[in-house]
């Protein structure tokens, strides 16, 4: 068995945590040979660090190990922003290690995996490579020489020596000797437990306001969902720049296998994918993702029938997530896919004040797919280095920061739920964590524009955040030295700041809950997703293909289906849509796929057999 867990990247990764205050300890000696190409992508519009050596933004320290500055291509396939980063984290970033850091975006450039693949036939990917390592992408990696071997740098590196098992499990993959990633999302905790804060990574969540405008009406089913958000439309009015208002708003840049939008739908119900297989881990269901009656059919169904009602925003065949957040932000969206991205961006102090925000509603035959904490990490999405890195000491030194409990709190990202830095958004109190008022201005009250004192830079909090969106370590994890959690949304002082009239009435409509994933927890709705480590086989070169020219299919056909103008259209693209994947050879694909889930299924309880659960 070899390559690609299925512990994959998750929303628990775009919600991720960080750990906070131990110091960077500098690990290993110099070294290294000029990158052949190292040019910014671009440094127009963007602060943060720049200049030579002798700038004084440069700590003794990090100017005393690192003389020489360097400019370091990160490729980061989860980043959503493209240059040179900026503000406070450039500025931290270039203290310790006298560097800046070219970020290099597949989501912002819109090569997708033609970028990806472009820069590896060129032979230089990155100096540091924050990307997925299934389909035999790991193994490629270290095959055409794209990525070093750690080994020979881990020497002083306390913080990835902590975790030096899961490094190892997860460089097995490559099929060489050699330390050469390092898996995201490491955790502490049980792999049948949540890894969420506060609410599940699937739920329907809802513009809470309209929704009491409108009765709080049941809502039984997922279809039942349809004539509720039309109540909802109809109320909202406009968006706080006058804009229609729409429930639901779609985008590509996360398609994989298939339509993910559509894919969120069956997380409803417990969902999750593998190839082309839709399964559920606790009762053991598999399914064909174009069966008819499949998950992911009723899924587009359900996108279709919205779209027929007036719900789906007619920009969503030509916008991307960026788009997106920014309607969600001025209140032009009122269904989230995933609670995090309403919350995320509607949810700021005066629309709360208002009384206006996102909260998780209950279906009521619903299983929302949350997932389990990765003691292991996730061998799917991980970092690694480049092997024309001109520093490779200097690389290894940083991602051993990133995993320092200091590095993990400040490598926070917008939809992220670390506290940020230390004396700048937050303090200890008596082994408790305090926001500042900086910190409460930007992490509470999401004035995100806020500029960074002075000492910490230039720009704003939101110009300085980090663009790795990288999760080290599990969303619910705490620095091991404090007791304190990563995540903000766990302290004792959020939860008494940011009680409000919106929370107050979801609470007084929930039975008295107060944190939305034990509520519903309760109610029997969580699906848990078992982070247990497991790898598929792979599939052949000629499988691969086959999968490729499939997947295309799917998702070409799938928008299609969406915004078909009838039913009769619907079903007969989905027709043509099977016919098609089956004649290139989609029942081969799905047979191999099918195999790995029930072997996965095995995995899952021989743990729990060795672990007496």
């Amino acid at each position: 068995m070899k390559h690609k867990t299925l512990w994959k990247r998750t929303m628990c990764a775009l919600m991720s945590t960080a750990m906070l205050t131990a110091a960077l300890a500098g690990c290993g000696s110099d070294g290294g040979q000029t990158p052949e190409d190292s040019t910014p992508v671009s440094d127009s519009g963007v602060g943060g660090a720049g200049g030579d050596s002798e700038d004084s933004s440069v700590s003794e320290a990090g100017n005393t190990k690192y003389p020489e500055f360097l400019t370091v291509d990160v490729f980061g396939s989860q980043s959503n922003f493209q240059g040179i980063q900026p503000g406070w984290f450039a500025k931290v970033v270039r203290e310790k290690f006298n560097m800046e850091l070219n970020i290099i975006a597949p989501n912002v450039a819109g090569g997708g995996d033609s970028l990806y693949q472009t820069r590896c036939a060129n032979k230089n990917l990155g100096d540091l490579i924050f990307a997925g390592t299934g389909d035999n992408r790991l193994k490629d990696l270290v095959a055409t020489d794209l990525i070093l071997d750690m080994t020979p740098y881990m020497d002083g590196c306390e913080n990835l020596q902590r975790y030096r098992a899961q490094i190892e499990n997860a460089s097995q993959l490559a099929e060489q000797d050699g330390l050469w990633v390092v898996p995201s999302q490491i955790s502490g905790k049980s792999p049948f437990e949540p890894c969420e804060a506060t609410e599940p990574t699937n739920a329907p969540s809802v513009r809470w306001d309209l929704y009491g405008q409108i009765g709080y009406p049941e809502i039984k089913t997922l279809e039942d969902l349809l004539p509720v958000l039309q109540q909802m439309q109809e109320a909202a009015g406009e968006s706080d720049s006058g804009k229609k208002v729409y429930a639901l708003s779609l985008f590509k840049d996360w398609d994989g296998d298939m339509m993910h939008n559509a894919v969120a739908l069956t997380a409803l119900y417990g969902y999750y994918t593998n190839g082309f297989v839709l399964y559920n881990s606790v009762t053991e269901d598999i399914q064909s993702a174009i069966d008819n009656d499949s998950p992911y059919i009723r899924g587009l169904r359900f996108l279709y029938q919205a779209n027929q009602l007036g719900l789906v925003d007619p920009e969503s065949t030509t916008q991307n997530f960026d788009t997106v957040s920014a309607k969600y932000t001025d209140g032009a969206v009122i269904y989230s896919l995933w609670p995090w991205l309403g919350t995320g961006y509607y949810n700021t102090v005066e629309h709360v004040n208002e009384g206006k925000g996102f909260a998780s509603a209950t279906l009521q035959d619903g299983e929302y797919l949350c997932f389990g904490n990765s003691p292991d990490g996730d061998a799917s999405y991980a970092v690694m280095v480049g092997s024309k890195a001109k520093d490779p000491q200097r690389m290894v030194d940083f991602i051993d920061w990133l995993y320092s409990a200091e590095g993990i709190m400040m490598s926070t990202s917008q939809t992220g739920g670390a506290g940020g830095p230390q004396g700048l958004t937050w303090e200890n109190q008596d082994g408790k964590p305090v926001f500042t008022n900086f910190g409460r201005q930007v992490l509470v009250e999401k004035k995100l524009d806020t500029p960074v004192p002075e000492e910490w830079g230039t720009g704003t909090w939101k110009d300085g955040i980090s663009a790795l969106n990288y999760p080290a370590v599990g969303i619910t994890d705490a620095d091991p030295e404090t007791g304190i959690d990563y995540n903000f949304a766990r302290w004792d002082d959020y939860a008494r700041l940011t009680e409000t009239a919106l929370t107050k009435d979801w609470s007084e409509h929930n039975e008295g809950a107060r944190v939305p994933i034990k509520y519903f927890q309760e109610k029997g709705l969580i699906n848990v997703f078992p982070a247990v480590y497991f790898v598929n086989e792979d599939y052949s070169m000629d499988l691969s293909a086959v999968k490729e020219q499939c997947k295309q299919i799917l998702i070409q056909y799938s928008w299609q289906m969406v915004f078909a103008k009838d039913e009769a259209e619907f079903d007969s693209l989905l027709k043509e849509m099977q016919e098609t994947a089956i004649g290139l050879g989609y029942e081969e694909v799905f047979e191999f796929d099918k195999t790995n889930t029930i072997n996965r299924f095995e995995a899952v309880r021989q743990y729990k057999a060795e672990n007496n659960l």
